[in-house]
């Protein structure tokens, strides 16, 4: 961003000549829009920059208003997952289901869906999005951009369980910085990380199905930043890390229960969630960066996952615990599906994990569209 944004005028531009084929936009605010961007102040530190929101309420989050003030131009709604759509991974725009950029016959992810279409296809270079179990990470594995969440408490959020936490999608990790300098009071500049970056990856966190054409990119993507000196993976942490399933724990906090619902393991699901903050504390008290896949599987078609198919697996376990957790684009399967590799720190590390992950993208060179 900085001096190299594009103008207000060139978004609304790129979306009235992509949307139509999208579907990202939920509504387009033309005269709004371009009335704010002439009247900004131009000493404001982000004047002039065009971002969009999530939903129809995104223009009243918190995110939205702190980005305005800092001169931002709010230019429409994004979509998101349509009524009754259960699997939540689409979304529904004013022209029609917001479709896949890379593969039209694909899903682009959800529920931040239209965010992570608008921010892949150029139509605006930033867009805010919220994420229960992965609806930013998701989105933008699958649209190949950049997307954070951020940790629990961090950002204020009107999500009562605690598992909905502000995030952000962006083409470079630059961009996600900026975001959060200006939307998080007492942001303090992190150093640039040192490395190697100890960390340790999984494909699986210890129970999920991860297609191998996913994993393979993913371990790709790690070999290179390893021989770029970027991380250094620990041969075993001890204990291995293992985390048990969420999937009942996460379902019961949704639906506002207390997690008594039967967990991997054998234990209830606060059992469940205990035992999982044990060992995450116990992991990230030695070791800095956990990397995994963002999804077990690829995008999957319009019509949703299928049986037994959960493209949150990998990511709500994270909602549970609360950590910041970041999707950087990793590469394609053979078939042309973006995949993702998603980054989790500890918790309240959300800058220093943006300065892993810019280190991170430059060893990654991915083609976007």
């Amino acid at each position: 961003m900085g001096d190299g944004w594009w103008s207000v005028g060139e978004a609304l531009e790129r979306i009235g000549r992509l949307d139509p084929q999208l579907c990202a936009f939920i509504e387009v605010w033309h005269a709004r829009a371009s009335a704010r961007a002439r009247s900004v102040d131009r000493r404001l530190p982000l004047a002039g920059l065009p971002f969009a929101v999530k939903g129809p309420a995104g223009i009243r989050s918190y995110a939205a208003r702190r980005l305005v003030a800092a001169g931002a131009v709010p230019v429409g709604s994004t979509a998101v997952p349509g009524p009754g759509t259960y699997w939540q991974t689409w979304g529904r725009g004013a022209h029609g289901r917001t479709v896949n950029p890379y593969r039209a016959d694909r899903t682009p992810g959800g529920s931040s869906a239209g965010s992570a279409v608008a921010v892949a296809a150029g139509m605006v270079p930033l867009a805010t999005g919220s994420d229960g179990a992965g609806s930013v990470r998701i989105p933008a594995a699958w649209c190949g951009v950049f997307g954070l969440k951020t940790t629990r408490g961090l950002l204020p959020s009107p999500d009562r369980t605690g598992l909905v936490t502000a995030g952000v999608l962006t083409r470079r990790v630059r961009d996600a910085r900026l975001y959060l300098r200006y939307v998080l009071d007492g942001y303090e500049e992190a150093p640039r990380a040192r490395t190697p970056v100890r960390a340790v990856y999984s494909p699986d966190l210890g129970f999920a199905r991860t297609d191998p054409a996913v994993d393979a990119v993913v371990r790709a993507a790690v070999g290179r930043l390893v021989a770029a000196g970027v991380v250094r993976l620990d041969g075993a942490p001890d204990p291995p890390l293992s985390l048990l399933d969420p999937r009942e724990t996460w379902l019961a906090v949704r639906g506002g229960e207390p997690p008594r619902a039967a967990g991997a393991g054998g234990g209830s699901g606060a059992d469940v969630r205990e035992e999982n903050d044990r060992r995450l504390d116990a992991y990230f008290a030695r070791t800095p960066l956990l990397l995994s896949p963002v999804t077990p599987n690829r995008p999957h078609g319009h019509e949703g996952p299928g049986p037994d198919v959960y493209s949150t697996a990998l990511t709500w376990a994270f909602n549970v615990s609360g950590h910041p957790a970041a999707s950087l684009p990793a590469g394609f399967t053979p078939d042309g599906c973006p995949v993702g590799l998603q980054l989790v720190a500890e918790h309240g590390a959300d800058v220093p994990l943006l300065e892993i992950a810019r280190v991170a993208e430059e060893a990654l060179p991915i083609v976007r569209a």
